[in-house]
């Protein structure tokens, strides 16, 4: 791979209750673990990084295929949904990753095609193919 762009980020603290921060300054955010996990909710968590982080990189690619394909991408939006559970009867942890994909200018076949594109080009779909469930959904379209 010829790297193009690093990110640098430094948590620290007490890993899911601590504090994250890239090394410009441009993110800095408190981490707390989520109120469902026994936290108290009172900061971000990975889990809402990565479904941000997906959902724009996604939504990037997704409107790197519609150019080159011509397509309308007036008012499209991508939603992530970042789960995180057990694996092994809760001996280990994974995660599991919906997104939610709206094209209401496309019928449904266009929507289709520009959406398994982006998913080849994304680099967050790349990363994580055969490693954690991805389930994309069209939830928007033009009838």
């Amino acid at each position: 791979m010829k790297t193009l762009y690093t990110a640098e980020a430094l948590a620290s603290g007490e890993g899911r209750d601590g504090t994250a921060r890239s090394n410009d300054g441009r993110l800095a955010v408190d981490l707390a673990s989520p109120v469902e996990l026994g936290g108290n909710g009172q900061g971000t968590n990975p889990e809402q990084l990565f479904a941000a982080g997906y959902a724009a990189c996604f939504h990037s690619a997704l409107r790197l295929v519609g150019r080159k394909a011509g397509a309308d991408l007036t008012d499209s939006a991508v939603a992530a949904k970042i789960h995180l559970g057990q694996l092994d009867g809760g001996a280990s942890f994974g995660l599991a990753a919906e997104l939610e994909i709206a094209l209401p200018a496309l019928d449904l076949a266009t929507a289709e095609d520009l959406v398994a594109k982006a998913h080849q080009v994304c680099p967050y779909s790349n990363a994580t193919r055969g490693n954690i469930n991805v389930d994309l959904k069209i939830l928007e379209y033009a009838a």
